[in-house]
Formats: C-alpha cells, structure tokens, sequence
C-alpha cells in the first residue's frame, strides 16, 4: 500500500481509516474525496482533501488520482423511517450515494483492479444488506444491491487469473461515526479502521464486524425464518426510535 484514495472519508470509519493508512510505513499519500473538506485538525502529512458530491453527475475530480493501489468506499447514508414516510427523492439519492456511486467508481478503477499487480480495495456494506431491515427498508435495498454485485464482480476476479478482490465490509451500526449525524469519535473507531486495514492486506472477500459474537446467530435466526425475524427487528428498531 503505497497510494490511497479514501472516499467518504471526511468524518467516520472513512475518516479513520484515511488517517491509518496515512500513518503506515511506505504509504507515499492518501487522497480523501467527499462532499466536505477534511477538517485541517484531522490533515495528516501525505493526505489531501478534494471535494466531491456523489449525487452529482460529475466526476472529473477523480481524473486527477490515477495511479493508486487502495481503494477505500466508505461514503453512505440511510435513515431510519418507514417506507410510507420517505420521499421519491429520498430513494432516487439513497441509491446514487450508496449504490450507483459505489459502482462507478469501482468502474474508473477496475483495469488496475483487474491487474497483476497487487490491489486492495474495500466498500462498506452493512449488515442491512444481508437481510430485511423494516424502517431501513430503501438503505438496506441499496447494500443488498452492493452486496451482490461485489460478489459477482469477484468471480469475475478469480476467472480473469487475478488475486486482487473488494473486500465487503459489512458492520451493524458502529458507535462513534457520523452516520447518525453525530460528531466523530476517532477513538472508538480506530480499532474497526486497522481491522479493515487487515482484512484488506490479506485480499479477503468479507468482514462483518462482530460475526461471532452478534451477527452469526442473527444470520441464522433470519434464514430460519425470515418473516419472524423482520417482524423482531421492526419491534427493535421502534423501540430505538422511541428512546432517541
């Protein structure tokens, strides 16, 4: 890992991850994109902050970082409500950050991807994208969508003779990002971002934070019955909404 570009990575897990690698032994420069600049206090020497608005139409700013060997994805947003209650514009947006975004961006970059040479690349997923989500049903259309083209997109990896793969970082809710519209608390998060990190030298396929401990037996519960175990995280969720 020499050059990196980190997107989304003005606050939160991107912002962490940004400033990990930016303080990794070789690591020559880290360009964050986002649609904030990276605040001076959080600059690290060798990273730069350029503006991008993912929503947008244009994305040029990317021509001017070409030759990078990690690709981090970690821009993303949801929120939680009813489908009854969100608007048009609200699913037309979700799907333009987290999803088409995502996709082409991966696109600029696949030839190096697709390469001999080594390549290490991340999106941020979410567990969302694994199963029903009631109150998160458009956020987790959007990660179900990602989470399935990431692993088509990987076979197509192996078959063209390549090691390189996207690593699907796929966590529940993570205390101490932005997600919420909270401050960011690198403290909380730094762990998670060299844990990232790792997953991403080894070129695996998929992390999902907490598996073992959380996760494992929330898959299973879903895969045993699908029905009961949306009908469990709906009753979840409102509870969280009543106590915010």
């Amino acid at each position: 890992m020499k050059k990196a570009l980190v997107v989304g990575g003005a606050n939160g897990i991107g912002l962490a991850i940004a400033r990990e690698l930016a303080q990794r032994a070789g690591m020559e420069r880290v360009t964050v994109v986002d649609k904030a600049p990276v605040a001076p206090e959080h600059l690290l020497p060798g990273m730069e902050s350029l503006l991008l608005d993912l929503a947008s139409d244009d994305y040029s700013v990317l021509d001017r970082v070409t030759d990078i060997d990690t690709l981090v994805i970690t821009a993303g947003f949801g929120k939680l409500a009813l489908f009854r209650d969100v608007t048009e514009e609200h699913i037309t947006t979700s799907f333009q950050v987290n999803t088409v975004a995502a996709l082409r961006i991966l696109k600029r970059y696949y030839p190096l991807m697709e390469s001999r040479d080594d390549f290490y690349c991340g999106v941020m997923v979410s567990i969302a994208g694994f199963m029903s989500s009631p109150f998160f049903a458009v956020y987790g259309a959007t990660k179900a969508a990602l989470k399935i083209f990431i692993e088509s997109v990987n076979v197509e990896l192996e078959k063209a003779g390549t090691s390189n793969r996207i690593l699907n970082v796929s966590p529940g809710s993570i205390r101490g990002t932005s997600f919420s519209k909270g401050p960011t608390n690198l403290a909380m998060i730094t762990t998670l971002a060299r844990e990232i990190i790792g997953h991403l030298e080894r070129k695996d396929d998929l992390f999902i934070p907490q598996f073992e401990t959380v996760y494992q037996h929330v898959l299973e519960r879903y895969h045993a019955d699908f029905r009961a175990e949306g009908r469990h995280s709906y009753d979840y969720k409102l509870e969280r909404l009543k106590s915010e």
